[in-house]
């Protein structure tokens, strides 16, 4: 059984930075697509970032391109999320997905694993 664990979120002041992990508990587990999610209570789960296992690419959400990072450690199965500059606007939970298709996209729909989340807390 394959489990996303999250971690690293907190509470900062505006401004500040937060690097989340996710650690895929199978390491035997390559799924060719990992992304990070993020929802506010009430509302739908918005993308982040994603990333391409099998070529690197990756792609961001307007409203954090430029202040975040998505990094994955294929040595240890890791994903990170690096945000810096965060904004109160940021405050939500974060996800991790994986996915096993190849095409690497935003749909939900197309990630077969998600982790639990971890809190995100922006304060001005």
């Amino acid at each position: 059984q394959v489990q996303l664990v999250e971690s690293g979120g907190g509470s900062v002041q505006a401004g500040g930075s937060l690097r989340l992990s996710c650690v895929v508990s199978e390491k035997t587990y390559r799924p060719y697509c990992m992304g990070w999610f993020r929802q506010v209570s009430g509302k739908e789960r918005e993308r982040v970032a994603k990333i391409s296992t099998t070529g690197g690419g990756t792609a961001y959400a307007d409203s954090v391109k430029g202040r975040f990072t998505i990094v994955r450690d294929s040595s240890t199965n890791t994903l990170y999320l690096e945000m810096n500059n965060l904004e109160p606007e940021d405050t939500a939970m974060y996800y991790c997905a994986a996915s096993d298709s190849l095409r690497c996209v935003w749909d939900l729909s197309y990630y077969r694993y998600w982790g639990q989340g971890t809190q995100v807390i922006v304060s001005s």
